[in-house]
């Protein structure tokens, strides 16, 4: 009992560090925070711990993008890997079992073998038909004992074969979960990074053209201060969607972090690259959203984006970084545009950052 009770205080005082840091640090009491942070109480990860001590010692805050980042790096990983561990345990145990039941199935055909020699030699020798039914006799015994051991084997054979094609399709489901952003069902921050880095390898090999474009929600912090956190979710989910409803054949999309977003356009030069972000960018602007809650009307979400084209030589880090640079440019000059690395803003940019 008082274990019980130990276990009760020590989990209650986790709890209130959680909490506490939530409102310290002014963030949303939503179950990725509160997970965050009770794992950090608790110390017993302490990469998460460090990464987020070293952030706090940086900037003095974490911004949505931080907790998603840390969220997926340090727990939801690490919930994946314990899952995967987990089914290749069961498929290692089935293999295991399959294997003895085979070698105990091989002991009984070899064994079979024996006796179906040595009563064959007694066949031969026999004299009178007393002998001869005997003989007979235990060979229908043992041949019907051998086909029941086969006919086992053969059932657990189908059923073992049936346990590891269900075993993989939950294995495909975990893969496809742990690249798969649960907010927007769009692919994750570790499966963009995958998709790019793949994208200008093949780009590379076909001399095809390859695009990136950075997408950011415009004013999405004063939004989600002002309408909360679920309003706030709502809107990424939309974005998410229409992202979804937009792209199409090769063209991969992922929630890049926290209210950004970023699209792959392999076989898309520069001119097609900017059509597809505009458009994007007004059926986001064309949606009016609604509290669900209450009906209320809240207005209109807009986009700004950033669009880049792969050059020689070019690696993952310098397409994202002239896409992140053309983003910023649209945000300094207006918001609700797009703006592509040979647009005079993008100069303008470029030229005050070397300045």
């Amino acid at each position: 009992m008082a274990a019980l009770q130990d276990d009760h205080d020590r989990t209650m005082a986790y709890a209130e560090v959680a909490l506490s840091q939530i409102k310290t640090l002014r963030q949303g009491a939503v179950p990725r925070n509160y997970e965050i942070w009770y794992v950090y109480a608790t110390g017993h990860n302490p990469e998460l711990n460090k990464a987020i001590n070293d952030t706090l010692a940086e900037r003095g805050n974490l911004t949505d993008a931080d907790l998603d980042q840390l969220h997926d790096t340090y727990l939801t990983q690490g919930r994946t890997t314990d899952r995967i561990d987990r089914i290749g345990a069961r498929v290692a145990n089935e293999i295991d079992d399959i294997m003895a039941l085979l070698a105990e199935t091989l002991g009984n055909t070899a064994s079979f073998g024996d006796d179906l020699r040595g009563e064959s030699q007694k066949l031969s020798l026999a004299t009178d038909h007393d002998q001869i039914k005997a003989i007979v006799e235990r060979l229908v015994v043992t041949t019907r004992e051998m086909q029941q051991a086969n006919s086992a084997l053969e059932e657990r054979l189908s059923t073992s074969k049936q346990e590891i094609a269900n075993l993989q399709v939950s294995l495909d489901a975990i893969r496809a979960e742990s690249l798969t952003d649960p907010l927007t069902g769009l692919g994750n921050r570790k499966h963009f990074d995958r998709t790019v880095q793949e994208a200008i390898r093949n780009a590379g090999a076909s001399q095809q053209p390859l695009s990136l474009l950075m997408m950011d929600i415009d004013h999405f912090k004063s939004f989600n201060d002002t309408y909360g956190h679920l309003t706030g979710d709502q809107v990424l989910r939309l974005v998410g969607m229409t992202l979804k409803q937009s792209i199409k054949g090769q063209d991969f999309t992922a929630r890049y972090g926290g209210e950004e977003f970023a699209v792959v356009l392999p076989n898309t030069p520069m001119r097609q690259a900017i059509i597809v972000a505009d458009n994007i960018r007004r059926l986001v602007m064309s949606k009016e959203l609604k509290k669900k809650s209450t009906g209320e009307i809240l207005g209109r979400v807009t986009l700004s984006a950033g669009v880049s084209t792969l050059k020689p030589n070019d690696d993952a880090e310098a397409l994202i970084e002239r896409a992140d640079a053309c983003l910023y440019a649209a945000k300094r000059n207006g918001r609700n545009r797009v703006i592509c690395e040979t647009d005079p803003e993008f100069a303008g940019i470029t030229q005050a950052a070397v300045a």
